[in-house]
């Protein structure tokens, strides 16, 4: 699950990867709450159910855990945890699309360092 999302993902991916970057910025830290569903579905102008999805998939990878009617909390280094696997999918998934982009469109280092 990247923490960049194209605009063709699914929106359950690009939730998740608006808390995902939350998470990395530290805005929520180990112990932190994440917003309700109904609160970030509110927030995003998405659909609660899809909201779940996306704060399931959290669960599912151990970052946070949920205390049956309180909500949804960070885990002890899930920000550590998620940086090396946004990392990961980021090199081996998002970096070759882009070198390739970089390729087809005649960009040098000198072109992309002007333009950061």
């Amino acid at each position: 699950m990247a923490v960049i999302e194209s605009d063709d993902s699914p929106v359950y991916l690009k939730l998740r990867a608006i808390v995902a970057a939350a998470i990395l910025r530290g805005e929520y830290r180990a112990g932190d709450q994440l917003p309700s569903v109904r609160a970030f579905a509110a927030e995003q102008g998405a659909n609660p159910l899809t909201v779940a999805k996306a704060y399931q998939t959290f669960q599912d990878d151990g970052y946070v855990e949920v205390r049956r009617g309180v909500g949804m909390f960070v885990l002890p280094g899930a920000a550590e945890r998620l940086r090396l696997a946004e990392r990961e999918r980021f090199l081996s998934g998002t970096w070759p699309r882009v070198r390739e982009q970089i390729t087809l469109l005649g960009l040098d280092l000198h072109d992309l360092v002007e333009h950061a």
